[in-house]
């Protein structure tokens, strides 16, 4: 699937806050609805521009999903809840003709002075494989959208397949048509693949969606390339808990964790 490069962006903007979701925001369970990365990415874009204020940066953001996300016309909009130099709170939502489907919060924080002498307890990440190994069998998934959209070197595991899994993936596209992504874009449009990446349950005979998503950064990534690793706890009465870890070539920049429901498939 690397062979051919997508055309395009995940979104064309439309102005006014407005932007259309192109085919590659399509997540693998159907053509119709979108991947949480590009969804993330883009309230994570608005939560960036507003009101920036120099020398900050965002540190967390969780997006909560409140039901799937069409592959149409979205409107995002943000704004200030907690005004501050050195923190500040914003939320944020996502709507499709009215009705909410996203509701965000992100921390904005100072960055911390540059002669912080840096604090790294994770081990560095995996050699960054030079070329694709085969996705395998992945039967009834949608593979033309935000699948397709990404680059994708697996390192351990394969999306499908019982987890946990490590990989490195980079956009083949921009987030929106005409803008270069900035680091925390990149961050978001992957960070939500971590229960893809991390599943430990037969997705062939079990129904796992997220319900939401938490980036935390203690810095942000360098260059395009970053690995995600990911691994998936569940219970019985309960529920399960995705945990992944974000790196590029330097090591660690942050984390994510994920809730998911966890039910039988539905018949048909």
């Amino acid at each position: 699937m690397d062979e051919d490069v997508p055309a395009g962006a995940f979104y064309e903007p439309l102005g006014g806050g407005r932007f259309a979701g192109t085919p590659a925001t399509a997540g693998p369970w159907s053509p119709g609805l979108q991947h949480g990365g590009p969804v993330s990415a883009l309230i994570g874009r608005a939560f960036e521009r507003h009101d920036p204020v120099p020398g900050t940066r965002v540190a967390r953001l969780t997006v909560e999903i409140l039901s799937p996300v069409p592959v149409a016309e979205l409107e995002v909009a943000v704004r200030m809840v907690r005004p501050g130099r050195r923190v500040a709170f914003l939320e944020g939502e996502i709507t499709h003709e009215g009705r909410t489907v996203v509701r965000a919060g992100a921390w904005r924080i100072m960055a911390a002075p540059a002669h912080l002498e840096p604090v790294v307890h994770a081990p560095a990440a995996p050699a960054l494989p030079d070329a694709p190994r085969p996705f395998g069998e992945w039967p009834g998934v949608h593979m033309d959208g935000y699948l397709s959209a990404m680059e994708w070197r697996l390192v351990r595991g394969a999306f499908g397949e019982p987890g946990p899994g490590t990989v490195w993936a980079r956009s083949r596209i921009p987030l929106v048509a005409g803008e270069a992504d900035t680091p925390l874009v990149r961050a978001l449009t992957l960070a939500d693949s971590a229960s893809g990446v991390g599943s430990q349950l037969d997705l062939s005979k079990w129904l796992i969606i997220n319900t939401d998503v938490t980036v935390a950064l203690h810095r942000d990534p360098v260059g395009e390339w970053l690995c995600l690793a990911a691994s998936l706890d569940a219970a019985p009465g309960g529920s399960a808990l995705c945990r992944g870890t974000l790196a590029d070539r330097s090591g660690e920049f942050g984390g994510v964790l994920q809730t998911l429901l966890v039910d039988e498939h539905p018949p048909g």
